[in-house]
């Protein structure tokens, strides 16, 4: 699995209840991006993302990672190029310390001692959380929890990573913690959330979901300065990007009203 790719071909997943909630999704992430994944609550983000580990596989249509279709005979080799990082990381830690938690992946590959505790050291170091293995996880504030979640795929040492709202319940020092962490990141990387400021820092690509589909696809900045498209899938701007539009503006009107004033003069 060397070209570390995504890849949905009109994929549609129906739940068992009749819902649907991807309706004809298409898009491919190519090596080394990260991508956003935007939308409102029931937009269809984080039934998208379970798709790409094999969570959910689809009622129709196809996923492929790395050229490996992702199918119920393939999810062992896929997991190991997938990491998700789940939203809440209570879902993700379950072991009595966070080392523990942090081993239990290549653990469960069969890796020697030795590779194990090369992969916990690096993981750990990675997210600046080597002071916190000894510690059991429920004692953890929420920004170390996510931080020792997602070391706990950085472990396996994936090729793609996944991430369902990697900031959010995090108070302002923490979610920053995070996103410099991201920044770092040389993986193919989607992330579901709805943290827009976050978007504008990092990805140079944005996917917008609306009810179920994939109802834009471009450069960050495109898909930011498309009021209509915003007001339509009930997004907003980040901050920094409405100041500097809306300065702009009034900018404008200042000079409009001095060149009419000089007129009239």
């Amino acid at each position: 699995m060397s070209h570390h790719f995504v890849r949905f071909e009109n994929v549609h997943y129906t739940y068992p209840n009749g819902y649907e909630a991807l309706r004809g999704v298409s898009f491919c992430v190519t090596h080394g991006q990260k991508v956003a994944l935007v939308g409102t609550n029931g937009a269809g983000k984080s039934t998208l993302l379970l798709h790409i580990n094999g969570l959910l596989l689809p009622t129709k249509g196809s996923v492929v990672v790395g050229g490996v279709p992702v199918e119920r005979k393939t999810l062992p080799l896929v997991r190991q190029s997938v990491g998700l990082v789940f939203q809440n990381p209570d879902d993700q830690l379950f072991m009595p310390t966070v080392e523990e938690d942090v081993a239990f992946g290549p653990s469960n590959m069969g890796l020697p001692a030795v590779e194990i505790e090369r992969r916990v050291e690096e993981a750990l170091g990675a997210v600046g959380a080597l002071a916190l293995r000894q510690r059991a996880p429920y004692h953890l504030s929420g920004g170390q929890k996510k931080s020792v979640s997602i070391a706990t795929v950085l472990s396996m040492e994936p090729a793609v990573l996944v991430l369902d709202e990697p900031t959010s319940n995090l108070d302002p020092q923490a979610r920053r913690a995070i996103i410099r962490l991201i920044r770092t990141f040389s993986h193919t990387c989607l992330m579901a959330t709805h943290d827009m400021e976050m978007v504008w820092e990092l990805c140079e690509r944005t996917l917008v979901m609306r009810e179920g589909e994939l109802v834009a696809d471009g450069s960050t900045t495109s898909i930011f300065e498309d009021e209509a498209l915003l007001e339509r899938c009930g997004l907003e701007p980040p901050y920094a990007l409405w100041r500097e539009s809306h300065e702009t503006q009034e900018e404008g009107a200042e000079c409009f009203a001095e060149a009419l004033s000089a007129e009239t003069r």
